[in-house]
C-alpha cells in the first residue's frame, strides 16, 4: 500500500491483529482517542489488553477470519505469519492491510513537530523521560512509546498540540517509514544482525533515518558509530550532546548521588544552564537526559522546567522498574535483552545499597543469543547470581541449535532452570533480606517477577 498521510481520513473502523503488542497498543490508544472504532485480537493475555479493554475496545482472544468483519482497515505486524486467518480473510474481502510501522508513519505525519527517539539502546527510557518532562511542564504532546509511562499509565496518549514524541525502532528499518521534524540518535550498536548483516549495515540504516529528518538531528557525540551515521547531515541541522568539550549540550562535573543516580551541570554551547539530578539510576541515563534537554528546549521549555521534569521521572514500565520490597527482598524488572543493556543494568544495580544482586534473565530470540553468547555470559556473570531460563524464540526458529546451557557453562555464577515457576521457587528459597532481584529480558520474564513476589509474600 502506498504511503499516504491522508489515508486515515477514509476509514472509521480499524482492526489490529496482535493488538496487545508494545508497538500496537499505543497506536490503538491514540486512534481510539481520536474517535476511530477499534477492534483487535491477540493470543496472550497481558496488561496492555486489560488497559485497552478498559477503554472499551473489543478484543478477541485467538485469531479468526470473523474478527475482521466490517473493518475498513486491518493493521498487522511483521511478526504475524502469512497464514494468519485474519490476514487471509482481509485479503479475500479486499480490506486494505497496513503494516504497523507504516501506520505509525501515517500517524506521525499528522503532527508538525514529531520528535522520533532512535538508538540501539535506551529508546523507551528516553522517549518516556522526554514525554514526562513535556507533560509535567504543562504541554500536552501525543505519545507513542514501547513501555508504560507511569504518569499516564499507558504506552500512548493523544495530545492536544502539534508535538508527538515517538519511539523509533530500527528493527527491519521500520523507522524509515517516518519523516520526523526532530530525531534523537542515542547510540548505534550491533543488533538485529539477522537483518542488517553486520555493524556497518546498522550504521548505514541509522544514516538513512537521519537523512529523513526535516529539521534537527540530536545525536550522541560520545559514540563513534553515531558520529559515522550522522556525518552527512548538514551542519545546520546537527545538535550534538555528550561529555566532551565542543558538544552543543554537555554534561560537566558528573557525580553520583544516592548510590547510582547521576547528577551533573548542564551546559549549552558553553553556557551553564542548571544542575540536573536524575530520578533513574545508571550512568547511561546522563547521556539520555542530555538528549531530552536538547529536545525539550526546541519545544520551548526552560532549563528550570527541564531539570524539574527529569528529577521527577522515575522510569518507564519494565525499564529498571522497582516493583516493591517483600520479606526484605527488593524486586525490579527491566527490558534489557542485549549484552550492552544488561551490563548497564547490572552495573547500576550493583551501585545501589543491596547485599546481593540476583539477575533473572530470559534470553530473547535465538539469533541474538547465538551471536552474542560469550558477551551474555560475561555480563550476566557480573551479578552475584544469574538464573537463566529457556530462550524465548519469539518470531524465530532455532536454526542455530543454541541453548541456555551453552551460556551458563561459561559462567561462574550462572544457573540454568527452564521455566519461570522453577526459577521463582529457586530464587525465593535462597534470597536473603537486603538482596535485589532484577528480572531482565525482551519477552515475558516480568511474569517471573510476579511469581517471585507471590512466593516472597508467603514468607512475610
Amino acid at each position: 500500500m502506498n504511503e499516504n498521510r491522508n489515508w486515515l481520513e477514509r476509514v472509521q473502523r480499524i482492526h489490529f491483529i496482535g493488538i496487545g503488542g508494545s508497538g500496537m497498543s499505543p497506536l490503538a490508544e491514540i486512534l481510539h482517542a481520536k474517535g476511530y472504532t477499534l477492534s483487535g485480537s491477540d493470543n496472550n493475555e497481558s496488561d496492555n489488553l486489560a488497559r485497552l479493554r478498559a477503554l472499551g475496545i473489543a478484543i478477541s482472544m485467538g485469531h479468526a477470519a470473523a474478527n475482521v468483519e466490517g473493518a475498513d482497515l486491518v493493521v498487522y505486524t511483521a511478526a504475524i505469519p502469512a497464514d494468519n486467518p485474519e490476514l487471509i480473510a482481509a485479503a479475500e474481502k479486499n480490506i486494505p492491510l497496513v503494516e504497523r510501522a507504516i501506520l505509525l508513519g501515517w500517524i506521525s505525519r499528522q503532527f508538525a513537530n514529531t520528535i522520533a527517539v532512535a538508538g540501539t539502546h535506551g529508546k523507551t527510557t528516553t522517549s518516556s523521560m522526554l514525554s514526562h518532562v513535556l507533560l509535567t511542564a504543562g504541554t500536552d504532546p501525543s505519545i507513542f512509546i514501547g513501555g508504560r509511562l507511569p504518569l499516564i499509565n499507558a504506552n500512548g496518549h493523544a495530545g492536544t498540540n502539534d508535538t508527538m514524541v515517538c519511539e523509533a525502532c530500527e528493527f527491519k528499518d521500520h523507522y524509515l517509514e517516518m519523516t520526523p521534524a526532530v530525531s534523537i540518535i542515542l547510540n548505534v550498536d550491533a543488533d538485529h544482525l539477522d537483518y542488517f548483516g553486520d555493524l556497518d549495515g546498522v550504521i548505514a540504516s541509522f544514516a538513512k533515518f537521519a537523512a529523513k529528518t526535516t529539521e534537527a538531528v540530536i545525536y550522541n557525540a560520545d559514540d563513534p558509530n553515531t558520529l559515522t551515521a550522522v556525518k552527512d547531515v548538514p551542519a545546520a541541522c546537527r545538535i550534538s550532546f555528550g561529555t566532551a568539550d565542543g558538544c552543543d549540550w554537555q554534561a560537566k562535573n558528573i557525580r553520583t548521588v544516592r548510590g547510582a543516580y547521576g547528577q551533573y551541570d548542564l551546559y549549552c554551547k558553553g553556557e551553564f544552564l542548571c544542575t540536573i539530578e536524575l530520578g533513574v539510576p545508571g550512568a547511561h541515563n546522563v547521556l539520555n537526559s542530555l538528549s531530552v534537554a536538547a529536545a525539550a528546549t526546541l519545544c520551548g521549555l526552560t532549563p528550570r522546567q527541564i531539570a524539574a521534569g527529569i528529577a521527577d521521572f522515575h522510569g518507564a514500565g519494565r525499564r529498571f522498574e522497582f516493583l516493591g520490597t517483600y520479606a526484605g527482598v527488593t524486586v525490579a524488572d527491566d527490558y534489557a535483552h542485549h549484552p550492552t543493556e544488561i551490563a548497564a543494568t547490572i552495573e547500576a544495580a550493583k551501585k545501589l545499597e543491596h547485599n546481593r544482586v540476583w539477575a533473572v534473565h530470559q534470553p530473547f530470540t535465538f539469533t541474538r543469543t547465538a551471536r552474542h553468547l560469550d558477551e551474555f555470559a560475561t555480563v550476566l556473570d557480573k551479578a552475584d547470581v544469574a538464573v537463566i531460563s529457556d530462550i524465548m524464540g519469539s518470531r524465530e526458529v532455532n536454526e542455530w541449535g543454541v541453548h541456555t546451557t551453552q551460556m551458563t557453562d561459561k559462567m561462574e555464577h550462572g544457573v540454568y532452570l527452564p521455566t519461570f515457576p522453577e526459577i521463582a521457587e529457586y530464587v525465593a528459597a535462597r534470597v536473603q533480606p537486603g538482596d535485589l532481584v532484577i528480572t531482565m529480558g525482551g519477552g515475558d520474564v516480568y511474569k517471573c517477577a510476579r511469581m517471585i513476589i507471590a512466593l516472597l509474600k508467603e514468607k512475610e
